[in-house]
């Protein structure tokens, strides 16, 4: 494919909002993570929560209020986002600028607030629940769409958590049959019930920080994110270089144990990047912290790279922020390009012996050309990115 230029992009997670707090974190190795404190939430566990979004949308975005579209409007302020795609507005026209956002549950949280408060006698949900504009997963490439003031296609793709990997596949395409001239893609994801409670009925859930690769892992910590990449044709800083997808379909929630479908994407992405394996200086690896799933992916990645090529899970720094973390990855991958960064596995102590490949243990300063970021979704939904600096 022809390499797409990635003219600006931000990131909010419970490591702070913009580009600026999370190469920080990165750098001082300050886990996001926390005890949860969610009023009516009983689980023992730690979460990446993001602070701040207690305030109301308000004016035109009223009706739109939900701590899901609260978060992607607090990581659409940072890094100057806005003034870059006002800027690819003017220069393309609204109609000519497209947006792809991922996500796995928008304002599902409004949803059950709203059957908190619902009428048992009358069973109707309360007056002020607007599901069009909070839980409905268009809502929130609709609201982005909005807010930037764009007129182009918009879709929303719901994949699990290679959601907001697969926009980038998604703006990729669009951009070259000419449906658009250029591309927001980004994806956002928050705390809400349903999840905490649907992976903890999975026993997928940590009582502690997420340990990735360890060999005492036990699950994986939730967070929640937002990110957003505005992709155009042309030279720039960075580049997207390259994507691959596959679906093995192995099983509802539980990856392939021979990653074969993993490996397949990650083929697909480096024969687009037009890259071989020993051009890749890193991999951001998805990295759940769950027994099966990291088992899974070090098979895939040692099958294709070897044993010793650096990677590392980044989720013990966000928690796995689910449909936002194929985007929020993808943004850790260009500032580990932009810093010269690899940084370690937070929380891992001891490698799992099972697992051969390069885990870090320590950050470590380093040239990087060539980043591979993968995402893995339930039911072998797999998005892989290959990304580079520019020209």
């Amino acid at each position: 494919m022809t390499p797409l230029a990635i003219s600006a992009f931000t990131l909010t997670t419970a490591l702070g909002r913009g580009r600026a707090a999370h190469a920080d974190a990165l750098s001082r190795e300050r886990s996001g993570l926390a005890p949860q404190a969610i009023e009516g939430c009983g689980l023992s566990t730690w979460v990446g929560e993001v602070a701040g979004l207690d305030v109301p949308l308000a004016g035109a975005l009223a009706g739109w209020d939900c701590r899901n579209n609260r978060l992607a409007q607090a990581a659409l302020e940072q890094d100057d986002f806005l003034a870059s795609v006002a800027r690819s507005r003017a220069r393309h026209g609204p109609a000519r600028v497209a947006v792809f956002i991922g996500t796995s549950t928008a304002g599902v949280r409004e949803t059950e607030r709203a059957y908190r408060e619902r009428d048992p006698a009358a069973a109707t949900l309360p007056s002020w629940f607007r599901h069009r504009e909070t839980h409905n997963a268009f809502s929130a490439a609709d609201f982005v769409r909005i807010v930037l003031g764009l007129a182009g296609p918009a879709c929303a793709i719901s994949t699990a958590c290679s959601s907001s990997a697969k926009v980038f596949a998604a703006a990729s395409r669009a951009l070259a049959v000419g449906q658009c001239d250029a591309a927001v893609v980004g994806g956002v994801d928050s705390l809400c019930f349903t999840t905490l409670y649907g992976f903890h009925s999975l026993q997928l859930v940590s009582g502690a920080p997420c340990r990735p690769a360890d060999a005492q892992r036990d699950g994986l910590s939730i967070g929640e994110g937002a990110g957003f990449a505005l992709l155009e044709r042309g030279d720039a800083p960075f580049r997207l270089l390259g994507y691959g997808e596959s679906s093995d379909a192995h099983h509802m929630s539980t990856p392939d144990p021979e990653g074969r479908g993993a490996r397949a994407a990650m083929r697909a992405a480096l024969a687009r990047a037009q890259l071989a394996p020993g051009d890749i200086d890193y991999i951001n690896l998805h990295g759940t912290a769950t027994p099966a799933n990291d088992l899974a992916e070090d098979r895939a990645v040692c099958g294709e790279f070897g044993t010793r090529l650096p990677c590392s899970s980044t989720k013990g720094w966000t928690g796995h922020t689910l449909g936002a973390a194929g985007v929020v990855e993808a943004a850790l991958s260009l500032l580990c390009i932009e810093r010269g960064l690899l940084p370690r596995s937070l929380h891992t102590r001891a490698v799992d012996p099972a697992i051969a490949g390069n885990i870090l243990l320590a950050s470590r300063a380093a040239p990087v050309r060539h980043v591979l970021s993968n995402s893995f979704g339930f039911g072998g939904s797999n998005c892989v990115l290959v990304f580079g600096g520019g020209a």
